[in-house]
């Protein structure tokens, strides 16, 4: 088909439904969406894309709020001049109500990343640019559904613990009704009774702490890291993937993975073509990008021991309890607990300095999970620190060596000597930050999981059968068959305000600590946040919060 043209507010603007656009092929139901869009022509070709996407839309928004009460859509396109409705009231409507304040909000902005920032300040979930690109906002309005379900999941999650804490509570008047009944008995069985349950309710109370104080906080870390129990059939499923029909769930996880990344190469090859200078700057400072990979591991306040899973079920895998929490004690016979996580570092000095984020050499430093579990009488401590350089066959055993008090930096330091990697330079001086200059992202999003997905299906099968799943083995095998590279994304800095870059450059969780290039190819940003996935503003560290780290 050829492409669809329309006008708004004096903007021309394309949509392109070529061979790779346009009609999407959905496997699972889509959701219901409200169109909140004046223009038209505009409003037409939104309805046309999100319909041949499987989504029902209703561009019945007149009645503002109500409208949003009735439809009670999956998710809101709120378009920023609708016809005699303030968006941004309606979008402070939204997100006021005990009601719809869960429903994501994508806002069509006419500009670039300033007014994607206003409306991400405003409240939205997510901000596009005019003219949009519809495969762009088909994976945007996915992504927030499914940061939608998981929010409800965890919310049924919750309700359903509190309902079986009652049901407890009630256990427990029952028991307690029926010790008063016994009151009336013979006081010398009284008596043993009591000693009896005292002595129970110390050893159960005991195992209970050492074994439910860790549950769910090691549940919820083990869900957004690799884990050492994960790894292998995260493994597995991408092989399965390449391997199997579009039709398990494997494949369309591997799918969503590899079309984040497809779209990170394809953006990289438009970058390559247009710009010289990114080519400079990948050519020469890729190799002295690692990847960190960070292995945590818990121990018990009081004993000052490690925690281990109770034990290991026929699979080899950890025994969980009724609600599939894994089993763990400090007595137990399984292997030690451990979580996996990564992050990105940059070389910055001969002597194997390496600049990264504070919470990546630290994972616990504002990390809510974390902190529960300090309070819950467990203490995280890294277990082990390497650093896997592109071209270098082996990790680097790393270790934490400075930790800024002022910003979410750090530097981390490892023998670096004979592997012929040099050290990037840093820019100089307050104002190397310009707002609309361009700039190049270079880091690991996602992790090993991206790295994973761009392995050919011989080669993975290969690693997880000698590996079997260990994800310290893992990482040397890929770093041994050459796989290990960074990503390179492109954008445009939005603001500069005193202690970070706002700027558009696309990245994900396991970016963090990447360095931000301007461009002569020196770095102004250590990348340390994000807006969404793959999307919206990201955040950098003004890299002299770096270099006075370096100082003697």
């Amino acid at each position: 088909m050829s492409p669809g043209t329309y006008r708004s507010g004096g903007i021309n603007a394309t949509f392109d439904f070529g061979p790779h656009q346009g009609k999407e092929v959905m496997n699972e139901t889509s959701g219901k969406v409200l169109l909140v869009e004046s223009e038209d022509v505009l409003r037409t070709t939104l309805v046309t894309v999100l319909g041949d996407a499987g989504y029902e839309v209703s561009t019945d928004y007149h009645a503002g709020m109500k409208a949003v009460l009735a439809s009670h859509p999956d998710v809101v396109i709120l378009g920023a001049d609708p016809p005699q409705l303030d968006c941004c009231d309606l979008l402070s409507e939204i997100k006021g109500s005990t009601h719809t304040r869960n429903i994501p909000v994508v806002m069509l902005v006419h500009g670039s990343s300033a007014e994607r920032t206003r409306g991400l300040d405003l409240g939205a979930d997510d901000a596009l640019s005019l003219p949009l690109d519809p495969a762009e906002l088909l994976s945007r309005i996915r992504s927030q559904l499914r940061g939608k379900q998981i929010a409800n999941e965890l919310s049924e999650r919750l309700q359903s613990t509190e309902e079986s804490q009652s049901a407890s509570q009630d256990v427990v008047t029952a028991v307690h009704e029926e010790q008063r009944t016994f009151l009336f008995g013979a006081a010398a069985i009284v008596v043993v009774l009591i000693v009896v349950g005292l002595v129970s309710l110390s050893l159960y109370r005991r195992s209970h702490v050492e074994n439910v104080r860790a549950y769910a906080a090691i549940t919820r870390l083990q869900n957004n890291m690799l884990s050492q129990q994960s790894l292998l059939e995260r493994s597995r499923q991408s092989l399965a993937s390449q391997t199997s029909g579009p039709a398990s769930g494997a494949s369309q996880e591997t799918a969503a993975l590899e079309s984040k990344v497809s779209t990170v190469e394809s953006r990289l090859q438009k970058l390559e073509s247009q710009e010289k200078v990114a080519r400079t700057i990948i050519d020469a400072d890729a190799q002295s990008v690692c990847l960190i990979h960070a292995v945590l591991a818990f121990r018990d306040h009081d004993t000052g021991l490690k925690l281990h899973y109770s034990a290991l079920n026929s699979k080899g895998e950890p025994v969980t309890d009724d609600s599939n929490n894994p089993l763990v004690s400090t007595t137990g016979a399984g292997p030690e607990v451990n979580v996996d996580v990564f992050g990105t570092g940059f070389l910055v000095s001969d002597d194997g300095e390496i600049l990264t984020n504070h919470h990546v050499a630290e994972p616990w430093w504002q990390n809510d999970e974390l902190s529960e579990m300090h309070d819950q009488g467990v203490d995280p401590e890294i277990a082990e620190m390497s650093a896997y350089f592109p071209g270098v066959t082996h990790g680097i055993p790393i270790k934490t060596r400075k930790i800024s008090s002022q910003a979410d930096v750090a530097v981390v330091t490892g023998n670096v000597s004979g592997l012929g990697i040099r050290r990037i330079s840093l820019a100089e001086g307050r104002e190397s930050a310009v707002g609309g200059s361009p700039v190049i992202l270079l880091g690991y999003p996602t992790g090993v999981d991206a790295i994973l997905a761009r392995t050919s299906a011989d080669t993975l099968q290969a690693i997880a059968t000698s590996t079997q799943g260990d994800p310290k083995q893992v990482m040397e095998e890929l770093a041994r068959h050459h796989l290990i590279k960074p990503v390179v994304t492109q954008g445009h800095i939005g603001e500069v305000l005193p202690d970070k870059i706002v700027y558009d450059a696309q990245t994900t969780s396991g970016g963090s600590g990447g360095p931000l290039f301007d461009d002569q190819g020196q770095v102004i940003g250590i990348n340390f946040a994000k807006v969404r996935d793959f999307g919206g503003s990201n955040f950098a560290i003004p890299v002299r919060f770096g270099e006075s780290l370096l100082k003697p």
